[in-house]
C-alpha cells in the first residue's frame, strides 16, 4: 500500500506529514532528511497504532509553504487535500488512531520518572510539566474545531469533548477536521517520544 505524504517547507525546517496516519510526521533540515526521518520512525509509530509500516511505499502528493510554527518545530499548515473531508468511516478510523496515541502517552507518563534528562531534545521540562503542557494545548485546540473546554476539566472528559467536536465537525470550523486530527495526534505523540528519549 502506498502512503500519501506531503511536505511543509519552512525556511529552516521541513516536515514530512502522513495524510493516512494521524500523528506520523517528522522534520528535517530539508525535504530528503524529513522523509528519511519519517521512514526511520515508521517502526516506532507502527508500534503505537498496531500497524507494520516498515514496507510501505511513500508518495509525496505536494508541498505547502511553512510558517513560523514550522521553523519552531511544529507542523501547522493546511493544504488542498484538506478541502474535501474524509468519509465518516475514515474519520472514525482516524479517531481510533488518536485514541491509541492518547493511550500511549498515558502509559509513557505513568512509566517515566518525574525528573528527565535535560538537553536539546526538550530542554528542562520534567514529566509533569510536559503532561500539563499537552493537556493545556489540547484545551486550546478545542475552539479551532468548534468546541470549548473549561479550565480544570478532567482530562478524560476533555478528550471526549475533542472527539465529539471532531466527530460532529461540519466544515465550518477554523481547522479542517483531517488537519485537526493530524495536529492533535502529532502533538501528543511527539511529547510521548520526548519523554521516552529523555528518560535517565
Amino acid at each position: 500500500m502506498t502512503q500519501r505524504v506531503y511536505l511543509e517547507s519552512g525556511h529552516q525546517r521541513v516536515f514530512a506529514v502522513s495524510l493516512d496516519w494521524p500523528g506520523w510526521a517528522r522534520s528535517g533540515r530539508h525535504a530528503d532528511e524529513a522523509l528519511e526521518r519519517l521512514l526511520d520512525y515508521a517502526p516506532r509509530y507502527g508500534a503505537v497504532v498496531g500497524q507494520d509500516l516498515g514496507e510501505e511505499d511513500v508518495t509525496v502528493v505536494g508541498t505547502v509553504p511553512g510558517n513560523s510554527y514550522t521553523d519552531f518545530g511544529a507542523p501547522r499548515v493546511t493544504g488542498p487535500w484538506d478541502d474535501v473531508p474524509s468519509s465518516a468511516a475514515q474519520r472514525e478510523e482516524h479517531l481510533g488512531v488518536l485514541r491509541r496515541c492518547w493511550s500511549y502517552f498515558d502509559a509513557v507518563v505513568l512509566a517515566a520518572p518525574l525528573t528527565l534528562l535535560t538537553g536539546p531534545r526538550g530542554g528542562g521540562r520534567d514529566r509533569d510539566r510536559i503532561a500539563d503542557h499537552v493537556r493545556e494545548a489540547e484545551r486550546h485546540f478545542a475552539p479551532q474545531i468548534g468546541g470549548r473546554v473549561a479550565p480544570r476539566t478532567d482530562w478524560s472528559a476533555q478528550r471526549e469533548s475533542l472527539v465529539t467536536s471532531l466527530r460532529e465537525h461540519d466544515g465550518l470550523q477554523r481547522w479542517p477536521v483531517d488537519y485537526a486530527l493530524r495536529i492533535i495526534a502529532w502533538h501528543v505523540l511527539d511529547h510521548a517520544w520526548e519523554i521516552e528519549d529523555r528518560r535517565p
